[in-house]
């Protein structure tokens, strides 16, 4: 029977514990000849998000953390404009379908199917409002790291999980917080996976202002429009960045850092908040 969770149950809330993968059979060439051997593929699957009784959106995901999903999704998009917004949450025993009830901005809840914008993520999404908040916002926070600390995080960060040892396709993302707390998540979306870890942190009640998020993903103009939206001031990524990437971040605030691999690291916009040490 589904279980029906009010807003303090937040940090409580169950993983699902199913198998994210399926074992296959694969013939792999390989010179002159094919080898059959058994392989794993990630399971991906449509999870259904329902608000206030009404269909709000399907995505292509895993079933993970498909609690903070939505409630990541619907801050990114202001739909809610904090967690106390949300008055029940629950997932369907199958897992494919989440329910919430909720006080929300009937405003951007209108946007979210009158201005949709597809993004570049690798599971196509579509956004609504996070743009039109994210125009009149700006970091301005004063917080710092050093160097060789941001490189030995993400170093950490960068230790591939079961997960991806299995099959080799799922981004992953990572908040780390000013006391050392971090929260992690992973999707075959990076949009997925960013969006579940900062509905983790806000389930937890955690301040995003003095935190990093590390991404395994390219860090294009989305990407920086969830950082202005919740006020996390450094973005890291192992990755390439965009022109729009460097350009948002630079005019909203935003330390936008790009192939951070072993001691070395690209710093395109507000460099003041790294400390060379």
């Amino acid at each position: 029977m589904t279980k029906v969770f009010g807003s303090e149950n937040f940090p409580s809330f169950p993983i699902c514990e199913k198998s994210n993968t399926k074992k296959i059979f694969v013939d792999k060439f390989s010179k002159d000849s094919f080898e059959s051997f058994e392989d794993f593929v990630i399971k991906d699957e449509k999870i259904d998000f329902y608000l206030n009784g009404e269909k709000l959106i399907s995505v292509m995901s895993i079933k993970e953390h498909q609690d903070a999903h939505i409630v990541g999704f619907l801050l990114s998009e202001a739909v809610i404009s904090n967690i106390d917004d949300i008055k029940s949450l629950k997932i369907s025993e199958d897992g494919l379908n989440v329910f919430v009830e909720a006080d929300i901005s009937k405003i951007a809840y209108e946007n979210l199917f009158k201005q949709k914008t597809l993004t570049s993520g690798c599971c196509v999404g579509v956004t609504g409002n996070a743009e039109k908040v994210f125009d009149c916002s700006f970091i301005s926070t004063q917080y710092t790291l050093k160097s060789t600390f941001i490189l030995k995080q993400m170093s950490e960060f960068n230790k591939s999980s079961k997960l991806f040892d299995d099959t080799g396709c799922v981004h992953k993302a990572r908040i780390v917080l000013e006391d050392g707390t971090y929260f992690e998540t992973e999707d075959i979306g990076r949009h997925n996976a960013i969006d579940k870890v900062i509905g983790l942190v806000t389930m937890a009640r955690k301040d995003l202002k003095k935190s990093v998020l590390y991404v395994t993903g390219r860090l294009s103009n989305e990407m920086v429009v969830k950082c202005v939206m919740h006020k996390i001031p450094i973005v890291v990524s192992k990755a390439a960045v965009t022109f729009e990437g460097i350009k948002a971040a630079s005019e909203h605030g935003v330390t936008l850092i790009g192939f951070a691999r072993e001691h070395r690291m690209n710093v395109y916009t507000h460099s003041g908040r790294v400390k060379v040490d």
